[in-house]
């Protein structure tokens, strides 16, 4: 219609098509119809993606209601032939993502050797919830995880000993929430002085760490550790579930711990981190010359210190990095 009504107004068929960034021949064609021409529909162009859209949807509908990242597939499909980019793969499955909704967290950064973040995660294997018990550092974001059947103190206890055996070292505190395993009640001695689990004190002043506890209700003041747990399960636990129903397979708590410690040690803490932009491995190497020696490990049967509140003499220097110092104190409260 615009050739038409300009060509009307006494355009040439040059000016027409510099006026509207079309050829000359279109515009002779247009000028010729009776009508306005009608675009033809045109079929959809093959893309190397055709191949594996019918795998990318079976495994998607079998790990709902969890998501599997699109790095994920694209890792699997490569591995299959496919030859595409992971833009081309992430826009089409991004179209059968549900809507994230907004989670807002408050990021504190600490010095290496000084934090560790410490929860537990519920998951589901084969009808059962298992607790996933998993330690990050601070600085380097270095996890160690474990797949366990229960929550008891002695488990928590095991653990603890497990990952400051990966870390090779002990960071000066442990931050957790408000598990029964570490507090019985809370300012039972006056504002900010706790009644700690008895076998927590010992641990602690046998490994010379402070406990730390999150402020009720915000334990998402532990983001780095929170973050990790929803990482492993979108990145490795729906996707190694997902994989064995459609196998139609059964997986154990053992096998999943060894596949857990395989992928740990191959992708979670070997990949860039988004917001150091650096290997957790690699930053452990060099927070570990900030972490406190290992003691020697105890003998079954040895006694037991005395469960008595003790105080560390190691310095504590405290800087936030992306908040004032009044604000972490507040969200945080010291043994």
């Amino acid at each position: 219609m615009e050739i038409q009504v300009l060509h009307r107004q006494g355009m040439s068929i040059k000016a027409i098509s510099r006026e509207l960034g079309v050829s000359r021949n279109t515009v002779r064609r247009y000028l010729r119809s009776e009508s306005v021409p009608k675009a033809r529909p045109r079929s959809a162009k093959p893309t190397r993606l055709d191949g594996y859209r019918g795998y990318l949807c079976a495994r998607i509908e079998a790990a709902r209601p969890d998501w599997i990242p699109a790095t994920v597939l694209f890792d699997e499909v490569k591995g299959m032939g496919y030859r595409g980019s992971i833009r081309t793969l992430s826009a089409y499955v991004a179209t059968m993502k549900p809507t994230p909704k907004d989670d807002p967290l408050v990021r504190f950064e600490t010095e290496p050797g000084e934090q560790m973040q410490i929860d537990w995660g519920a998951f589901k294997l084969n009808g059962k919830r298992v607790s996933l018990f998993l330690a990050t550092l601070g600085w380097s974001r270095f996890n160690f995880g474990l797949f366990v059947d229960n929550e008891l103190f002695e488990t928590l206890r095991e653990c603890h000993e497990q990952a400051f055996d990966a870390f090779g070292g002990v960071p000066l505190e442990a931050l957790y929430d408000n598990m029964r395993t570490v507090v019985q009640q809370r300012n039972a001695y006056g504002r900010g002085l706790h009644q700690f689990h008895p076998g927590l004190k010992d641990l602690a002043h046998h490994y010379t760490f402070r406990p730390r506890l999150c402020r009720p209700y915000r334990a998402k003041t532990k983001g780095k550790v929170e973050r990790s747990i929803g990482y492993i399960r979108r990145s490795f636990f729906a996707p190694l579930i997902s994989r064995y129903r459609q196998l139609g397979l059964r997986l154990d708590l053992d096998a999943l711990n060894v596949e857990f410690a395989r992928w740990l040690a191959v992708t979670a803490n070997e990949r860039v981190h988004g917001t150091t932009g650096e290997v957790p491995r690699e930053r452990l190497e060099r927070e570990r010359l900030q972490l406190q020696p290992l003691p020697p490990r105890r003998l079954v049967g040895e006694p037991q210190p005395s469960p008595t509140v003790r105080t560390l003499t190691t310095p504590f220097p405290v800087e936030v990095l992306q908040h004032p110092l009044s604000v972490y104190d507040d969200l945080l409260e010291v043994v």
